[in-house]
């Protein structure tokens, strides 16, 4: 998943007389009614160019077992309403965010490496969501929350000041058609918001295959005041032993693509 701080103009008024307009069903009525909300902010909320498309695909009896039973402890919904209390909703822990986890094999396997971080995976793909949670129930893995919804409210009205450890973006949608560039999400407005929910020193985390958009990344990232690149020569960091090998990634370098990690910190 990714996100997109871009305006998107708004609607004109309907005509006089018109039909309200109906959200589609699956926007409306909960797949799972003690789960993850289909749309938690409303689209009302805001009228913008979003970054991220819902994928409607299948949910595997498996996730959707793990979804009923987790999804009241471990889950959360990206609504707006109010700020989430992180030391609470993990004990203490230090908080890193994930904004696209996928189905959440690398995630869950981050955890469980560390389980002394806490790990706020945020997502909108619902299968995705039921198997992570599956996973870290299966590993026993208490450091994990999965937020659903548009990470950009996440980020905006649900976390405080300086409340994360960390910032990590894996593969984001690369949007590489040229009309389609002001959807994705590594942007100055993006970075303007996410280095005030950093900590001072907490690392911004982010990981591509896609040549040009890795080089957008590393102008746009360089440029900001907010941030500074860890490494000395400024230039694309060697992957951490922490961020796991993942499915995508892998499918990637077969096709002989080559992946680029950027690891900039939050400047005091």
């Amino acid at each position: 998943m990714s996100e997109s701080l871009n305006p998107q103009p708004g609607t004109p008024d309907a005509p006089e007389g018109a039909a309200p307009h109906v959200p589609p069903r699956w926007r409306t009525e909960p797949r799972f009614p003690d789960g993850p909300a289909p749309d938690p902010a409303g689209s009302h909320h805001e009228r913008r160019i979003r970054s991220f498309q819902p994928r409607r695909s299948r949910v595997t009896t498996g996730q959707g077992e793990a979804l009923r039973r987790k999804w009241a402890t471990w889950g959360l919904d990206i609504d707006g309403h109010e700020v989430i209390d992180l030391d609470k909703l993990f004990d203490g822990r230090p908080v890193v965010l994930e904004i696209g986890f996928g189905m959440g094999e690398a995630t869950a396997q981050m955890a469980a490496a560390d389980p002394d971080t806490g790990i706020l995976a945020a997502d909108v793909h619902t299968p995705g969501q039921g198997n992570l949670l599956a996973l870290a129930e299966r590993g026993g893995l208490d450091n994990i929350r999965v937020a659903n919804g548009d990470a950009i409210i996440l980020l905006r009205e649900m976390l405080a000041p300086d409340s994360l450890a960390g910032l990590r973006v894996y593969f984001p949608d690369p949007w590489p058609k040229a009309r389609h560039h002001k959807r994705r999400l590594i942007q100055p407005e993006f970075l303007d918001l996410a280095g005030t929910r950093l900590a001072p020193g907490a690392v911004l985390h982010c990981a591509t295959d896609w040549e040009p958009y890795a080089e957008q990344m590393l102008e746009v990232l360089g440029a900001h005041p907010l941030f500074e690149n860890t490494q000395a020569d400024g230039g694309y960091a060697p992957r951490p032993d922490f961020r796991p090998l993942t499915r995508f990634e892998g499918q990637g370098l077969d096709k002989g693509h080559v992946v680029h990690d950027l690891l900039f910190r939050r400047t005091p």
